[in-house]
């Protein structure tokens, strides 16, 4: 137990416990679990990898294990959302990395061996799992102690609990992952080889550059009813780009949103409320017990200074006037407040605390410490005998800045202390020796008492807020064409939300739309159906229409045939439009003649070069054929994204400004890209399939 709680004063107490194999993650977006499942129905599993279906219930138990190891490592049962969701990822990054990932990698040859597995975790060449855990991290150093961690394994049989044999285990994968992605990357890499021809090539593409004349014939966008596209030559380019054609799982649907709100007759009683309690909150002595009572708002330990209530300007006006005694009823939106000053203080916004932390069964010691503790000998002190030995600050016992909204419970007194004093205080973690080495300019704060009533929705405003929606949802009878005739004649503001995915959390502007998405895609709603109320959070009508389906697949060929059609219209018209640029210009030696066979004007542009064409993507055509011009000679057409190209290059330079050095960053580049890559290269060749936003 010793072991254990030491790494957990080491992780502090805002720890995070997922060593992330970021390498090879994919970002999904989960959300929590809702609905009572069945683990024995394909449509219940939790997602698809390398054509291996993945139950929930496997995928829970890798979720609990890692859970287990949050609590373990940050003493804490509870878990925050964000703990929670980056709990949950990382599970799912285990699943594709032990399910997919890792066997590929083996096939690749790459193996990570048990005696491997020894070295980097007790051997010569430690993982940087374990190097960077702060549970071995030498506090004196800043470090990787070898000791810390020899102590650690020695004390995993002695540990009845079995915890420090989980969190080992948990070490061990993240190792073994990390060296086979190590490795993967580095073969990776070591394939990439720059060539001295690839070297000498980018060296020329580069430093040549052209000086040209040039004119452009705009191809225009108007019809030509001479050229025609026919259904088979739409479906050939269909299926010759049927990679661009891809589409994940979508719904496209539109929505009318009943928000409920207090109706006037609910804000006038909760206006004839606080003013009932007004009068007795004049005069009264216990604030705090009275507010937890009678208001929304309890009495807050809170100091403000002038401007901090910027969102209530009338009660911070208030609390700074020459005379504030009582700040009477006023509204503001759907709630009243009234106000009255509980304390006055002059104290900084913040003071810079350094401590020593003892067990909480050592307050003699504390006290003997308070005593001698000073300036020029706290930090020697809180190196020995001080719980914290945080090796990320700048002195031993610095725990920093502290303000009243970045505080360790327990702590709040140093705000009242001077630079240079010294206090014993209790917190959950022990007992603390705190000093004030620093404080920021004292000034006048008040602590406010606030009595708020906020106007509740009634039971009868909440069922006419509902009848709204039930005559829609009844009266559309399951069907879009009557749901749409509705909304106009009654002119509803019906907001279209297209493209939804099944893992969204929002619905235009609505959150937590976790049943909305769920109706959507479940299996029996089809385009065109219309739901009955859905209720979120209890304060939200929805009545849904789904617009069209889109399962994930390729786009059918009826969605994009008018796209194709127009892509294939503007390719024939450029080419119409060079042959006649061609017949032109033919038999002509002077750009001005060209010009003028053409009506247009002779433009310049200079040292364009080969090695530039990702830098002027737009027109890659006329760089190509610039690079592999004479110079003088009369070039094109060449037909380009804008225009139809007619060029001379009148002049072409060798330089010396790119450099080897410059092409093997170039290949670095590329490299760095590959392996950025690998994720989406991973996520495709294994088809994952992400269902986790069904369950959580």
């Amino acid at each position: 137990m010793a072991v254990l709680e030491k790494i957990r004063v080491k992780f502090g107490v805002l720890i995070t416990v997922l060593i992330a194999v970021a390498l090879l993650s994919f970002i999904i977006d989960p959300s929590t679990l809702e609905t009572t499942i069945s683990f024995f129905s394909s449509k219940y599993d939790v997602g698809k990898i390398d054509g291996n279906k993945i139950s929930y219930q496997e995928f829970q138990e890798e979720v609990d294990r890692l859970t287990d190891v949050y609590t373990m490592t940050s003493g804490s049962q509870s878990l925050s959302a964000d703990a929670m969701e980056s709990i949950n990822e990382t599970a799912w990054q285990n699943t594709i990395n032990n399910t997919f990932i890792i066997p590929q990698i083996r096939k690749a040859g790459i193996f990570v061996g048990d005696d491997e597995v020894v070295d980097l975790s007790r051997g010569a060449e430690i993982s940087p799992v374990l190097a960077n855990d702060p549970a071995f991290i030498d506090p004196a150093t800043g470090q990787f102690s070898r000791e810390q961690l020899m102590d650690f394994i020695h004390a995993i049989p002695t540990d009845a609990s079995g915890r420090l044999a989980a969190y080992w285990q948990f070490l061990e994968e993240n190792i073994i992952n990390t060296q086979y992605f190590t490795k993967y990357s580095s073969l990776i890499s070591n394939s990439d080889i720059l060539t001295p021809v690839e070297i000498r090539r980018a060296i020329e593409e580069n430093n040549t550059t052209a000086d040209v004349e040039l004119v452009m014939v705009p191809v225009g966008f108007a019809r030509d009813t001479t050229i025609t596209v026919s259904d088979s030559e739409i479906r050939k380019y269909y299926e010759a780009n049927l990679k661009n054609y891809k589409q994940v799982a979508a719904r496209d649907v539109e929505f009318v949103a009943y928000e409920v709100v207090p109706s006037e007759a609910d804000i006038a009683a909760a206006r004839a409320e606080i003013e009932e309690y007004f009068e007795e909150f004049k005069n009264a002595t216990n604030l705090k017990s009275y507010l937890a009572l009678n208001s929304d708002t309890p009495l807050s330990n809170y100091y403000y200074k002038k401007g901090e209530l910027s969102s209530l300007p009338q009660i911070d006006e208030f609390a700074f006037s020459k005379n504030p005694t009582i700040l009477p009823v006023f509204q503001d939106g759907n709630t009243f407040y009234a106000a009255r000053i509980a304390d006055v203080k002059t104290m900084p916004d913040s003071v810079f605390v350094r401590h020593i932390l003892l067990p909480a069964t050592e307050s003699n010691r504390a006290d003997s410490l308070a005593k001698v503790a000073k300036a020029n000998n706290f930090g020697t002190l809180a190196a020995q005998f001080s719980l914290d030995k945080n090796p990320n600050v700048a002195n031993p016992g610095d725990l920093g800045w502290m303000t009243q909204r970045a505080m360790i419970p327990g702590l709040e007194g140093v705000l009242d202390m001077k630079a240079g004093q010294v206090k014993v205080m209790n917190t959950q973690y022990g007992v603390h020796v705190v000093m004030v080495t620093e404080t920021t300019k004292p000034m006048k704060k008040v602590q406010l008492a606030i009595l708020s009533k906020e106007a509740m929705v009634s039971d009868a405003t909440n069922q006419y807020y509902y009848s709204l929606a039930n005559d829609l949802a009844s009266r559309s009878e399951g069907d879009i064409d009557k749901f749409n005739a509705i909304v106009a004649e009654e002119e509803l503001a019906a907001v279209p939300a297209n493209n939804v995915l099944e893992s969204a959390k929002k619905l235009s502007r609505y959150e937590d739309v976790k049943e909305v998405i769920r109706w959507i895609y479940d299996d029996k709603t089809k385009a065109g159906d219309v739901s009955t109320i859905i209720t979120v959070n209890n304060n939200i009508h929805f009545v849904v229409a789904v617009k069209e389906i889109r399962e994930e697949g390729y786009t059918p060929i009826e969605k994009v045939s008018r796209s194709i059609e127009y892509t294939l219209m503007s390719k024939k018209r450029a080419e119409k439009k060079a042959a006649e640029v061609a017949a032109k210009i033919e038999g002509l030696t002077d750009m001005e003649a060209v010009a003028a066979a053409l009506g247009q004007t002779v433009s310049k542009k200079n040292d364009l070069s080969f090695g530039a064409m990702t830098t002027r993507a737009n027109e890659p055509a006329f760089i190509g054929a610039v690079a592999a011009a004479e110079v003088g000679e009369i070039c094109g057409p060449v037909i380009g994204n804008t225009g139809i190209y007619v060029f001379k290059v009148t002049d072409r330079e060798v330089g010396a400004f790119y450099t080897e050095d410059d092409a093997k960053i170039r290949a670095a580049q590329l490299e760095s890209y590959q392996l950025n890559s690998l994720p989406q290269i991973f996520n495709e060749r294994g088809e994952v399939k992400d269902n986790r936003a069904r369950f959580y």
